[in-house]
């Protein structure tokens, strides 16, 4: 059998499959439930910046409520809350009881808005105890007035902050929609992230008809949405000084088998256990360790990158030839 052992953000895990942050990993009974049924590790829901502060911005409103208005009530009518944690703790808590109750690696996860905001909280988190930490950088670049390059350096100087003020395992999660991928993800290595969670997937608004208002629509990801996560850690594998993960479109065992040959030190998992269950992981698992018994590779890694581009005979696959050869060989329904 296949030793499917792996290594990401340097914690060993016994093979590649990851719940990644979703509303399964968002309560201690589905945390529990996705270990029993063989997840290596777990990435906890963000949390949110805006979250935390607008809570913290509720209740010091309530807490200075009618302050001034008697002069035995100067400082409002409540008490003083100077340690209260407010929309964090909720958040602390699960990471507390992950920590105490799983076996399996428990990686926390933070969406900022303000490199003072992501270090604070950056640091509570790591006093927790999370194993690692992953900033989920989920940035519409709407201001026409930024260029590329100065998006950019605020991603970059973000890492630089936060790997100032940690010692945790760092992995960032970007979007693919950069210029020059490749080289802003080896910008991202230098500047202080262990590993590249490739890739955030930005959910598109949607237009209500009826209401005539802008509307969100959460869509879960389909398998092809995993061709282009393939193709960029296929190119990076090799060339980056980082862990690589891939996520967005992973579903089943063939998915896995793929992104590891191309290079993936580890596969995520959301929108598949979303909606078959935290059991199809089991069969994710079993449908790997069965792939590679039966040609008889003894471990991942002699498997992992022997289809990235570094190691192809055709390394033009990944670029501009698979594109004129898909266009090419396509052909239209009689």
């Amino acid at each position: 059998m296949t030793d499917l052992t792996t290594s990401y953000l340097g914690l060993v895990l016994d093979h590649p499959i990851v719940a990644s942050s979703s509303p399964l990993t968002g309560d201690i009974d589905h945390l529990l439930d996705l270990q029993a049924n063989g997840a290596a590790a777990v990435v906890l829901p963000s949390l949110f910046e805006e979250q935390v502060e607008h809570e913290a911005v509720a209740l010091e409103a309530t807490y200075e409520w009618a302050s001034g208005m008697n002069a035995e009530a100067h400082g409002g009518y409540f008490p003083e809350l100077d340690d209260y944690n407010t929309g964090a703790e909720r958040y602390l808590d699960l990471l507390d009881r992950a920590k105490a109750e799983l076996n399996v690696p428990v990686i926390a996860s933070l969406n900022g808005t303000s490199v003072g905001g992501w270090t604070h909280y950056a640091e509570v988190l790591q006093e927790h105890g999370a194993d690692a930490l992953e900033l989920n950088v989920y940035y519409v670049a709407a201001d026409v007035e930024l260029s590329g390059a100065d998006i950019e350096r605020q991603y970059l100087d973000l890492v630089e902050q936060v790997r100032t003020r940690i010692d945790l395992p760092l992995a960032v999660k970007v979007g693919p929609f950069f210029s020059s991928p490749g080289n802003f993800a080896r910008q991202l290595a230098a500047a202080g992230a262990d590993g590249l969670v490739l890739f955030n997937r930005f959910y598109q608004p949607d237009v209500d008809l009826e209401e005539l208002t802008v509307a969100p629509d959460l869509v879960l990801s389909a398998p092809a949405e995993m061709r282009l996560v393939l193709r960029w850690i296929a190119i990076l594998r090799g060339r980056v000084d980082a862990h690589l993960a891939a996520t967005t479109g992973v579903h089943g065992a063939d998915d896995v088998v793929k992104l590891v040959l191309a290079g993936a030190d580890v596969t995520m998992m959301a929108s598949a256990l979303l909606r078959d269950g935290t059991s199809h992981l089991r069969a994710v698992r079993d449908g790997v360790s069965g792939w590679f018994s039966e040609r008889d590779y003894e471990s991942l890694g002699q498997a992992r990158g022997s289809l990235s581009q570094a190691s192809v005979a055709d390394p033009d696959a990944f670029e501009r030839a698979n594109y004129m050869k898909t266009l090419l060989s396509y052909r239209p329904p009689v």
